[in-house]
């Protein structure tokens, strides 16, 4: 961060912040983003990238100068570090970001379970009790997905066993891909299946923009008020 505010470029591998915050146009970057250890092939490969990149990129840059000695692709790099880079980059942003995201809504659920007097905290441990014991009886049964028009449909029927439909919460779920961002979206319950399980059909469609298979039905607890996956942390995936 300090770097950054005093005109500083970077030459890092691509590890903590600088893999969020690297792009070819504000420093340089080694390596694959990628552990290895102290592999020292790994470490032999890494040193040759750093000198390759001083050489033939860093340094060049540095001492091409214009008629006034200004090394304008240079500055032209540390103006762009600067102005995207610092504010993301930095204590004042860190403090606001946790201050609104985190502290000032721990804050507000304290008081509001402490105002019920113990209620919330007795139900809350009651259903991650109940989630802890039934979890496992949980299943799928087969996905049905078909496109229609710009639209990918999606059904698939959900053996809940002893849990009710209120807690838990089905998604569809597609990773991040190809620019493309993470989508999580609530699947729509619809009415119980017939059979001795309780059991339901839920569905959802998307825009048809990315392929069928990155897509794939989860079950997570919920619970209004609950902190999930802080205060239950099972997940099922269908496979």
């Amino acid at each position: 961060m300090k770097v950054l505010v005093n005109g500083g470029l970077n030459l890092s591998v691509l590890d903590g912040w600088w893999a969020e915050a690297y792009s070819p146009d504000v420093g340089w970057a080694i390596g694959d983003e990628r552990k290895h250890g102290e592999d020292p092939v790994w470490e032999t490969a890494d040193a040759e990238a750093l000198y390759n990149t001083l050489e033939q990129e860093v340094i060049p840059q540095f001492y091409e100068r214009d008629p006034n000695g200004i090394p304008l692709r240079w500055v032209a790099r540390i103006r762009e570090s600067m102005a995207r880079l610092t504010p993301a980059f930095s204590a004042n942003r860190s403090v606001r970001q946790y201050t609104e995201e985190y502290y000032l809504r721990l804050g507000a659920t304290y008081r509001a379970r402490s105002a019920s007097g113990g209620e919330f905290v007795a139900g809350l441990l009651e259903w991650q009790a109940k989630i802890a014991a039934l979890w496992s009886r949980l299943h799928f049964g087969p996905l049905h997905a078909e496109t229609r028009g710009d639209r990918h449909l999606f059904e698939i029927p959900v053996y809940l066993g002893e849990l009710d439909p209120g807690d838990v919460r089905i998604d569809l779920y597609a990773n991040a891909s190809n620019g493309r961002s993470v989508v999580q979206q609530e699947m729509t319950r619809g009415n119980a299946l017939l059979g001795p399980a309780a059991a339901y059909l839920y569905s959802a469609d998307v825009l048809a923009d990315r392929p069928v298979d990155d897509y794939t039905p989860r079950v997570v607890p919920s619970r209004e008020g609950a902190f999930v996956p802080l205060e239950s942390t099972e997940i099922l995936w269908q496979r």
